[in-house]
């Protein structure tokens, strides 16, 4: 094969995370050449057999170092940023990775005359009291600026095999008597399986779907935050019973936790703030055919996904048996 017909080089920041994995394995399927930017690419070895021999490569890169995200996105023709925050961390602040580093990302996209596709978040919103979905939405608008045909990509809850939402709770569940319904466990959410966000992605560098539009992508069933617990406590073969737990004690917590040195909070101020409003896809994204069914996916439903991951937080694991007339 000559240099001249190589199939695309599509750089993915954040290749190594929850998302990014599967954005690998969407795109690698496709023969994509793929240059995974991480800041560890030590630990990112185990990509390599999602790929054939040589097509999956790794970049050493920081959102909050300009130059090392330049020589990443060098000779890309396509640039894909995965990378996103919900708990800060020392330097890595959500101003530093979804603001700063976004903008980063997408002009230095500019620079090589590559194309973009940028993951947000559902409820990115430059006047929302949560610093997370304010600075999801300043980097939407600097990606804009920079890549006007860039696509975005905001996602609800992602679930999936190594998500921090059900499997957090399912821990819970193996440890603590009660599970707790911040706010009363009324907030809607839209939960996404991972794979059909990858999908997304992989047919956005295909080309195949509208460029410079935002896309809000929500599994099949709107669900409470409690009817969530519900479904993870009936797959897991769990009764835990729940405890209300308003919004202004949760934050609390949450603000009391984040003060613990060297341990990740179970919950934080930020998220609680997040759960106040609903997270699901809007009517106008619905009517203006910007979602995962108007771009030809079919979503998974939370059911049919859960068992396969979520087996290991049944007490015999795979071999418990599941009380059907529960």
């Amino acid at each position: 094969m000559t240099l001249s017909n190589l199939p695309p080089l599509v750089t993915v920041f954040g290749g190594s995370g929850f998302v990014g994995r599967h954005v690998v394995r969407a795109l690698a399927r496709r023969g994509y050449r793929i240059r995974v930017a991480v800041r560890r690419p030590d630990l990112a070895g185990f990509l390599q057999p999602m790929g054939g021999v040589g097509q999956i490569s790794f970049a050493q890169a920081n959102l909050r170092y300009r130059q090392s995200v330049d020589r990443a996105v060098a000779g890309s023709d396509h640039v894909i940023n995965c990378v996103g925050l919900l708990l800060e961390s020392g330097r890595n602040t959500f101003d530093a990775v979804q603001d700063f580093g976004a903008r980063a990302v997408a002009e230095a996209t500019r620079a090589a005359g590559a194309t973009l596709t940028h993951i947000s978040a559902i409820g990115a919103d430059e006047k929302s009291a949560s610093t997370y979905s304010r600075t999801k939405a300043r980097g939407e608008a600097a990606v804009l600026r920079a890549v006007p045909d860039a696509v975005i990509l905001r996602p609800s809850i992602v679930f999936g095999p190594e998500d921090g939402f059900f499997n957090k709770f399912a821990t819970m569940a193996r440890f603590s008597p009660v599970l707790p319904l911040i706010g009363g466990g009324h907030t809607k959410l839209q939960p996404v399986y991972v794979a059909d966000v990858a999908e997304a992605v992989a047919r956005s560098v295909d080309g195949t779907i509208a460029r410079g539009r935002v896309y809000e992508l929500g599994g099949p069933e709107v669900l409470t935050f409690r009817q969530c617990l519900e479904t993870m406590l009936r797959v897991t073969d769990r009764k835990n019973p729940f405890v209300s737990l308003p919004f202004g004690i949760a934050s609390l917590i949450g603000s009391i936790a984040s003060l613990v040195p060297f341990v990740k909070p179970p919950l934080t101020s930020d998220q609680v703030t997040l759960l106040r409003s609903d997270n699901i896809v809007s009517q106008a994204a619905i009517s203006e055919g910007r979602t995962l069914e108007a771009i030809g996916i079919e979503p998974a439903l939370v059911e049919a996904i859960l068992p396969s991951y979520l087996v290991r937080y049944r007490q015999q694991g795979q071999f418990t048996r599941l009380d059907r007339t529960a």
